[in-house]
């Protein structure tokens, strides 16, 4: 129904101008259907609970300070391994990106550790760090960091090479070519790998947290399904999903902000 209708500009209009309507309706949908599966799957509440009993938990996990205990301690690893990606993962892409012979000897050993998943270094990483935040940042910066230098590179080779033949003439120095070529043409790639990045690495976390942590929602799930509270399993995967969405409207908006910020010095 949706691609019949989607050259249909009324529609689209409507679409545009309401999409908290829309995405409330398809929510409500999804906890309907979520609601029916709970009273008709012929499985126990225990087993697979519904929306009511698991917003319940939600209520409790809040009041007794465990959710904020857990969101917290995840968001604080993925803040430090995505950043360490970032200070790291973009230098290296612009390096790889403008010098032939750093991109021959290196990207080699860069295409051939990216199709790595960061689940498979679990092992290496506890045995490295032990148990603690340590081996979840590892595993989230590696996460972020392949993704990150790969983008880089591509977008910093496409860079039209008159550009840089141009701040040779004016005698640009090099940090002047990176600040004034190099960075506004990579930008609005680079939010979207860095959107992509961070969901990545949103997941590796909470796969991390099931191993070798004893704190954030991906440990609150593993301990909730030991104990057989499937509501808290399923409060968990909740606050996952409404954060990552918050995540990935903040790099939205990024993005947006960026884009506008680039037209303005077009214009001018």
């Amino acid at each position: 129904m949706c691609h019949m209708n989607s050259e249909n500009p009324k529609i689209q209009n409507w679409g545009e101008r309401y999409p908290i309507i829309l995405t409330g309706f398809a929510f409500a949908m999804l906890l309907l259907i979520w609601d029916l599966l709970a009273r008709f799957s012929g499985w126990s509440n225990q087993v697979f609970p519904g929306p009511i009993p698991v917003f319940i938990s939600i209520g409790e996990l809040i009041g007794n300070g465990m959710l904020l205990k857990h969101t917290i301690a995840s968001l604080f690893r993925i803040t430090i391994g995505f950043y360490l990606a970032v200070l790291l993962g973009l230098p290296l892409g612009i390096l790889l990106g403008r010098n032939k012979i750093c991109n021959a000897m290196f990207n080699p050993i860069i295409q051939f550790l990216k199709p790595i998943s960061p689940i498979a270094w679990i092992p290496l990483a506890m045995l490295w760090f032990g148990i603690g935040d340590m081996p979840a940042i590892f595993l989230i910066f590696l996460s972020s960091f392949f993704p990150l230098v790969v983008s880089t590179t591509i977008t910093v080779s496409s860079i039209n090479p008159v550009y840089f033949q141009v701040a040779a003439n004016f005698n640009f120095t090099r940090m002047e070519a990176i600040t004034k070529i190099i960075i506004p043409a990579i930008t609005p790639s680079t939010i979207t790998a860095l959107r992509l990045s961070l969901a990545i690495a949103w997941l590796v976390v909470v796969a991390a947290e099931m191993i070798a942590v004893r704190s954030g929602l991906g440990y609150l799930i593993l301990d909730s399904r030991n104990a057989l509270r499937m509501d808290y399993v399923m409060a968990g995967m909740i606050v996952i999903g409404v954060i990552g969405l918050l995540l990935d409207f903040i790099m939205r908006r990024m993005g947006q902000l960026e884009s506008t910020s680039w037209q303005h010095s077009e214009i001018r």
